[in-house]
């Protein structure tokens, strides 16, 4: 039952950014050009996925336990260290270069393109050196 609800999870956040419009990366970085033809969906898109887990961790939280499993696993680490830094910074370089995180970038691999590609393979590759180090 877990893995159903892991894809149907999946499968909501997928749509959302499907019909928000934020599986095309002009979108994003329309949003980051700020000194240029801004573009400010992915703020009203991104206020609306905080309204509502702000509200969802509320209810949930009230829960004694989830409802497919014994119990919540929170994280528990509230440090930064190098690895957090540099993977975040990582992260915003990439986003900010091809205009896909990862969500959208997997949502859009039907109508897959060579920078779509690239980002895909640089992401696979990144997983591979981070468990590495």
């Amino acid at each position: 039952m877990r893995s159903v609800m892991a894809y149907i999870a999946g499968l909501l956040f997928g749509l959302g950014l499907a019909i928000s419009g934020m599986t095309d990366p002009a979108r994003v970085l329309g949003f980051l050009d700020v000194a240029g033809d801004w573009d400010p969906t992915l703020m009203f898109v991104l206020g609306g996925a905080v309204v509502t887990n702000f509200v969802g961790y509320r209810l949930a939280m009230r829960r004694p336990n989830p409802l497919f499993a014994s119990v919540f696993q929170l994280p528990t680490r509230r440090d930064l260290d190098g690895r957090l830094l540099g993977g975040a910074a990582l992260f915003g370089v990439g986003w900010g270069l091809s205009g896909y995180c990862p969500g959208p970038a997997f949502a859009s691999v039907s109508g897959i393109t060579l920078p779509l590609a690239a980002m895909l393979v640089a992401m696979v590759v990144g997983w591979f050196i981070a468990r590495r180090v």
